[in-house]
């Protein structure tokens, strides 16, 4: 075959294997904020502490144990929906040690409403077992002991350490601050941890707790999950993802 034609084969055949090639389309690019400066950090927090200067827990309790109780059971759970249940568990298991004898269905039958109730039930029996052995009945006020407990992960221990002993030992990272510390620009992370790190970081020490709270109020009074208030939200001057769709 003489060189010519020859190249012009090769030529052909490239130009039809390209074509047959699909393009994929780009990836969408993640909204990214930059780092937060000090100052925007601090406005957010006035504005956080104008809006909701008595931000607390809105789980009912009366001591640490109670609260504890309350924590594991909100798991997948409203607030609301635990505060029905609790009263009654409280009262027909005063103690760590009713709790640790308890009896598996008459005590999942008391918390059944909460959701997942068998891995709940089987939680706080063995949290409420460990109580009693391991700390003589009191709830540990240290975050490693805290997460020797079944059913206690890092976010259960903050809320117990900062709401019944005010011990800021981190930041309580639930879904709600999740949502909106990515909103807010304070974190580009998408896993607690990492959301509790940044916000460590960027925080004060002495605002840890509270500051949760505060996020938990706004979370669930204003800046929504699927539709966020942003008409009505204080902080719209300041928040980078206002006025738009967010996730």
């Amino acid at each position: 075959m003489p060189a010519a034609a020859k190249k012009k084969k090769l030529t052909k055949t490239k130009l039809t294997h390209s074509a047959s090639v699909k393009t994929k389309p780009a990836a969408k690019k993640k909204k990214k904020f930059g780092p937060p400066r000090l100052a925007y950090v601090k406005e957010v927090i006035a504005k956080l502490e104008t809006l909701y200067p008595a931000a607390d827990c809105e789980l009912s309790y009366r001591n640490p144990r109670e609260l504890l109780m309350a924590v594991i059971l909100s798991a997948q759970c409203t607030d609301k929906r635990v505060n029905m249940v609790t009263p009654q568990l409280f009262e027909r298991y005063p103690s760590a040690q009713a709790l640790a004898d308890a009896d598996p269905s008459e005590l999942e039958a008391i918390i059944r409403t909460t959701g997942f109730y068998r891995n709940k039930a089987k939680n706080i029996r063995a949290a409420a077992a460990l109580i009693v052995s391991e700390f003589r009945g009191e709830v540990p006020k240290t975050m490693d002991e805290l997460l020797t407990l079944p059913g206690a992960a890092r976010k259960t221990a903050n809320v117990v350490l900062g709401t019944a002993y005010g011990i800021a030992v981190g930041v309580v990272v639930d879904t709600h601050v999740m949502r909106l510390s990515q909103r807010l620009g304070l974190t580009a992370e998408t896993t607690p941890e990492k959301i509790e790190e940044d916000l460590m970081k960027l925080l004060p020490q002495t605002v840890w707790v509270k500051f949760a709270h505060q996020m938990i109020w706004h979370g669930r009074r204003v800046c929504f999950a699927r539709k966020p208030n942003c008409e009505g939200c204080t902080l719209n001057g300041i928040c980078p993802s206002a006025f738009a769709v967010s996730t």
